[in-house]
């Protein structure tokens, strides 16, 4: 795949929507078919611009969701109400459309099922999708890494990718566990508070077997875990993080 991983060097490319499926309310997944793609890395982004019809231009960063998959990609975007691209993203865009893209992007963010594990992924809300590229990589490669993915969501029904996570929690070495915040389903037995110290003690890997750690949400979000799983024993340098904010960054 290229290397490119600066903004600078990259081209946009434009892309056509060919496929979105409802990944959570007020959240789509959209598959664009992207010629000249050359590819990228679990963990990485897009910068995706859209101009109007007066020439201004939006332009905001989304994770790929997705391994590499010739020039197919697929973005999941959640909705923002004040946003300027995630409401045309999440209620406009339709099979055919056009947008432009530009990258990949990141190279500190990335895993690969060469890169070993155990593999720790946490994620807040759609914090989980960069995460959900690396969990797909390890399932398309028949990898063996062993894997625990930690999500936080207000409710059950906000889960992003909820079917496909409780399929592949049922794989071997792949556990999933759920944290919902807000409101909990009858007969609820998953955890039921914001992730703290004491959940990432019972939940992560131990320290002596110098997990991969990747870390994914809002910015509150990435530094409680973070924070916590330092003062849990783990190498601060094996602890990659990434954080979104209002703006629409990535994821």
């Amino acid at each position: 795949m290229a290397g490119a991983t600066l903004r600078g060097r990259l081209t946009w490319l434009l892309a056509r929507a060919v496929e979105i499926t409802d990944a959570a309310p007020s959240v789509r997944t959209i598959a664009f078919d992207c010629p000249g793609w050359t590819g990228h890395l679990p963990g990485q982004h897009v910068d995706v611009r859209l101009t109007a019809e007066d020439g201004y231009q939006a332009q905001r960063s989304y994770s790929i969701a997705t391994p590499v998959a010739g020039e197919r990609i697929e973005l999941t975007v959640a909705r923002l109400d004040d946003g300027e691209v995630s409401p045309y993203l999440t209620e406009e865009v339709r099979p055919g459309d056009q947008i432009e893209l530009r990258g990949p992007i990141g190279g500190y963010f990335v895993w690969e099922p060469g890169l070993g594990g155990p593999l720790l992924l946490i994620a807040g809300g759609s914090g989980v999708v960069p995460l959900m590229a690396m969990l797909r990589a390890r399932v398309a490669t028949a990898s063996d890494v062993p894997v625990r993915m930690l999500l936080s969501s207000r409710t059950q029904a906000d889960v992003i990718y909820r079917a496909e996570l409780e399929r592949l929690g049922g794989g071997p070495g792949i556990e999933i566990v759920h944290t919902l915040t807000r409101s909990q389903p009858p007969g609820w037995s998953g955890y039921s508070r914001r992730i703290d110290r004491a959940m990432l003690a019972e939940v992560a890997w131990p320290p002596d077997m110098l997990p991969h750690v990747f870390v994914c949400g809002p910015t509150g979000f990435v530094e409680t875990a973070a924070d916590a799983l330092v003062s849990l024993g783990h190498d601060p340098q094996r602890i990659r993080t990434e954080r979104f904010g209002p703006t629409g960054g990535p994821p």
